[in-house]
């Protein structure tokens, strides 16, 4: 696993595009993104939500928990984004942007702490995307109203990022409209039909263009009023604002409980990137942003720290579009490995010995999971062996009325890598 000390400086490697990277992303991103490289990048880190979170994937393989939790409160959590955000501001081409998707627990401390990071006056827009509604069955007092919207804050690094508008269909017949705009402009106070525009205001159009319009029927006097008009065509599309209320903002296809929707990944990487661009996530998760890319196709590089999640992403992109990903970091050796989350080191057990996770939720004391011929297999991250766990173990063993179990501890570790 990708890990670098704090005092570590690494030049940049070479970035291999349409890659998984397993690590820490600020030690991901020093060690193999240069600066001004990536085009867009989407981050969805952890919402600092104070959940814990259980997920079954929806194979029934890999039970995977994961906390969401910060000892020292909402401070401790800033801190620990904000070398993450520089990290991220670095690698952007000046002409890149970066959507951060949060919501209201950390949203207004998380865009203060953008805004020192890319400067103020490179905030674009915060994006409301909605969140799924609850019903209920009766109607009672409460606390507070339902959520109802993520915020996905966007910024661009410098001045030059352009983006492209979605559209949302929505028809509106041709229609005449008021030819007067506010504020004086040299020269576009002109006789038009005999009139001049309101005090204050000025016509919207230079005179040149004024006559052309005429001339196509597109500029006329009003029949009752004689004020100047223009005509709007007819239109079956408006553009979207920055309140998305037509896509959700999770999808839950893939048994994670954070999941984002495929939908909107793919309206941010569709109207603030080029096909020829690459796209990084550095929290990808169980890879959404990087399906969306791929589907749209962009070059991607996706980075989460925990191997649990890479390999989930890897599995997803070979049946979605039947490609190989290389994932680059993923441990190798025992210090690694002892040094994993326990339910990462539970997941990795599980995987080398070609078993299967126990559906049931951790913390279960008794079977982790089960390998060939239903075995049952105890993980414990611990190198010590007392008689009340083998004690508890054996029971659960006989509880199944089964004569065999295996109970894999950390001194383990060495001899399940001699058969990898």
């Amino acid at each position: 696993m990708i890990n670098l000390a704090e005092s570590e400086a690494i030049p940049p490697k070479a970035l291999d595009h349409n890659t998984i990277y397993c690590g820490n992303n600020e030690d991901v991103l020093r060690r193999y993104v240069s600066n001004d490289s990536v085009d867009l990048l989407y981050a969805d880190p952890p919402f600092f939500s104070n959940q814990q979170y259980e997920a079954l994937w929806k194979d029934g393989y890999e039970l995977r928990a994961f906390e969401d939790r910060w000892k020292g409160g909402i401070q401790s959590y800033v801190a620990w984004m904000e070398p993450k955000l520089r990290e991220c501001q670095r690698v952007l081409k000046p002409d890149g942007a970066m959507y951060l998707h949060c919501d209201w627990h950390a949203v207004h401390y998380l865009k203060i702490e953008m805004d020192k990071v890319f400067g103020e006056s490179n905030f674009r827009n915060e994006i409301s995307v909605k969140r799924i509604r609850k019903n209920v069955n009766e109607y009672k007092t409460v606390k507070r109203l339902n959520v109802a919207f993520d915020s996905i804050l966007f910024y661009a690094k410098t001045d030059l990022h352009r983006i492209t508008p979605p559209l949302r269909e929505k028809h509106r017949p041709a229609r005449w409209h008021a030819f007067d705009a506010n504020g004086l402009r040299t020269g576009m106070d002109y006789d038009l039909f005999g009139r001049k525009p309101p005090a204050g205001g000025h016509w919207r159009w230079t005179k040149e263009r004024s006559q052309q319009a005429i001339e196509e029927k597109r500029l006329r006097a009003n029949p009752l009023t004689g004020s100047p008009e223009y005509l709007i065509p007819e239109s079956t599309h408006e553009l979207m604002t920055s309140f998305w209320d037509d896509i959700p903002a999770y999808s839950f296809k893939m048994g994670y409980p954070t999941e984002k929707s495929v939908e909107l990944l793919k309206r941010i990487i569709g109207m603030s990137s080029k096909s020829s661009d690459l796209v990084l996530d550095p929290f990808c998760g169980c890879g959404t942003a990087l399906v969306a890319a791929q589907t749209l196709g962009r070059s991607w590089v996706g980075i989460d720290i925990s191997p649990t999640a890479c390999r989930l992403m890897k599995d997803r992109l070979r049946k979605e579009f039947k490609i190989d990903t290389k994932v680059i970091g993923m441990p190798r050796t025992a210090e690694e490995l002892k040094a994993l989350q326990p339910f990462e080191f539970q997941n990795w057990v599980f995987e080398k010995l070609h078993g299967r996770a126990n559906p049931k939720l951790l913390g279960d004391p008794g079977i982790d999971g089960f390998v060939e011929l239903d075995v049952p297999v105890r993980v414990k991250q611990v190198d010590a062996v007392d008689q009340a766990d083998v004690a508890s173990f054996d029971k659960e063993v006989s509880r199944l009325r089964l004569d065999l179990g295996l109970d894999i501890r950390l001194v383990t570790v060495d001899a399940i890598l001699g058969t990898s």
